[in-house]
């Protein structure tokens, strides 16, 4: 693992791409009235303040940043592309994503299919300003196209130098597996990268979607490891969130809204066990001098088959302050312990009869990435 230093870096999957282990998320660049809530939170930055976040990312060695078409409508991808124009294109790694729907009013500007996803390509290439993206990410599988309409796409469009390599996010086990099987089989580039949620909050995918990265190299790229700020231990028991504040406040203002993307305040407040887990976090966090979001965003760092962590930050500060995990210190075994046993994983059927029969003594280091 090369050093810079604040910052690490590791290659990206089983490519021969490397990147630092913390990359900066822009979802939080760009205002935008009247589309997604999110998008008009008071959280938002500004281009000005977005430009000043990358700048200071820049000079702490940080080379990976990641958009999406659909943030802020296509501002995020402007306001990077603006800051890319004043940079050396090929310092850094640049990702973006398509799949969802851009425009209602056009029953093609969504899904995987060839046409949106090359449409996409070539809006994000504009507005990026930008001949190359790094990382092409299908945002979240489409159940409207063929999976082999959607990685024949991809391939071409790697074989064309439009994209250098492509990746996933949001899928299942299954999706994933489907997706890799396919692309070897038909001597089609593979994905080297899978971007899903992951946090002491969110463990779901290490029940299979991890397992399948691990034995197919993929690396993977853990989004809102903070929870949105439920992870910042910056929130008190019986205070509700000032939505002016904070995300998580914000998406409370209607709470089907939070409850849609697992925020609501309600389900936190009074589960004694997530207040559990920020007090043990916060003990970790002063015995190295630490804050909690860097114990959190550490915690990740040290999983196997993670590649890079996603921060978004919200000033210059916030960003500091998350890249403080990247290098120069680590949790040991017995701290790594006491947060996987303190934060949630549900146990249930088949994983929990799965992980139990392949303890310790049915491990097989060299039973990676066979092909049967």
């Amino acid at each position: 693992m090369a050093v810079n230093g604040s910052i690490s870096y590791n290659y990206l999957g089983a490519s021969g791409l490397k990147v630092s282990n913390i990359c900066l998320g822009t979802m939080t660049f760009g205002i935008l009235k009247g589309s997604y809530p999110v998008f008009e939170s008071k959280t938002q930055l500004d281009e000005a303040k977005a430009i000043k976040v990358m700048d200071r990312y820049a000079e702490l060695g940080g080379n990976f940043l990641d958009t999406a078409n659909i943030y802020a409508g296509g501002k995020s991808e402007e306001i990077v592309g603006n800051w890319l124009q004043k940079q050396k294109r090929d310092k850094f790694v640049v990702a973006t994503k398509c799949r969802f729907q851009i425009d209602p009013n056009d029953l093609n500007k969504g899904g995987l299919s060839r046409r949106h996803i090359i449409q996409s390509v070539e809006e994000s290439l504009a507005r990026l300003k930008t001949n190359y993206i790094d990382l092409m990410q299908a945002h979240m599988w489409d159940n409207g196209t063929p999976i082999a309409e959607t990685l024949r796409t991809f391939d071409d469009l790697v074989r064309c130098g439009k994209i250098r390599y492509y990746g996933f996010s949001n899928v299942c086990g299954w999706q994933l597996q489907k997706i890799v099987d396919f692309s070897e089989s038909h001597g089609l580039n593979r994905p080297i990268s899978l971007q899903q949620q992951y946090s002491l909050l969110c463990r779901q995918s290490e029940w299979e979607e991890f397992m399948v990265c691990k034995n197919e190299g993929l690396g993977v790229l853990p989004w809102s490891p903070l929870k949105s700020g439920y992870l910042t231990g910056k929130f008190k028991r019986g205070t509700k969130p000032d939505k002016a504040q904070s995300r998580i406040g914000f998406y409370n203002d209607d709470d089907k809204r939070a409850k849609q993307g697992g925020l609501s305040w309600d389900d936190y407040a009074a589960n004694d066990a997530y207040w559990d887990l920020i007090d043990k976090m916060g003990k970790i966090a002063a015995s190295h001098g630490k804050s909690i979001p860097q114990v959190a965003i550490r915690w990740l760092l040290q999983q196997d088959v993670v590649a890079s962590v996603i921060i978004g930050a919200t000033s210059v500060k916030q960003l500091e302050d998350n890249m403080g995990a990247s290098t120069g210190w680590e949790l040991t075994k017995e701290e790594m312990a006491t947060l996987d046993t303190a934060s949630p994983r549900l146990s249930c059927y088949p994983y929990d009869m799965i992980w139990r029969g392949n303890g310790p003594d049915r491990f097989n280091q060299f039973n990676r990435s066979i092909k049967i």
